[in-house]
């Protein structure tokens, strides 16, 4: 069991829904890249909904990509002990969380958070949200189905359009109720 830290979050001021996961993978650690498993159904459904269906390999773009659609990528976890890359293994009593209050400070725009997964919404529920509800009370939050290759139990078909629904959807709802959309 090893302590990991996370990465800085892939983000720009005028993103509007932020997606959060636990801590990164192993493979994911290696790369230096949030969702960098292959297997991984993350990079595969953002492509379907902002790229029409092309995948990007190269990270540089992936991410532009997603702030180019005012998305932002963050984990739950700042740092954490972990055998393996489940979420099951993370010693819960060796967690530390990242700094949401500050980050929703300097990302005025963000009108949702979207959970890839179950464990990061338990944990921020849990650790997160009595310092930030008060103060942020308007952030709506949905949990989506896990990207992560263990859990198979759902088609990517249906990921994807669960993550439609509130990703994609959700960024044109925003922009229309603000007079930019089309």
């Amino acid at each position: 069991m090893c302590n990991i830290d996370g990465f800085m979050p892939i983000s720009k001021l005028d993103s509007k829904i932020l997606i959060l996961g636990s801590m990164p993978g192993d493979v994911s650690l290696q790369k230096h890249q949030y969702y960098g498993h292959q297997r991984n159904a993350f990079w595969p459904i953002m492509s379907s909904l902002f790229n029409q269906g092309i995948e990007l390999k190269e990270y540089k773009l992936r991410t532009l990509l997603l702030v180019e659609n005012k998305v932002a990528v963050w984990d739950v976890l700042q740092s954490c002990y972990r055998s393996g890359s489940l979420d099951s293994a993370i010693r819960m009593d060796s967690i530390k969380v990242n700094d949401f209050y500050r980050f929703f400070l300097t990302h005025k725009d963000i009108a949702k958070v979207c959970f890839n997964g179950a464990k990061a919404e338990a944990i921020y529920l849990k650790f997160v949200l009595p310092d930030v509800k008060e103060k942020f009370s308007y952030l709506q939050y949905v949990r989506l189905p896990s990207t992560s290759p263990a859990h198979a139990a759902i088609t990517l078909k249906d990921k994807t359009l669960a993550w439609q629904k509130e990703i994609k959807n959700g960024v044109d709802k925003h922009e229309d109720s603000e007079g930019k959309g089309c």
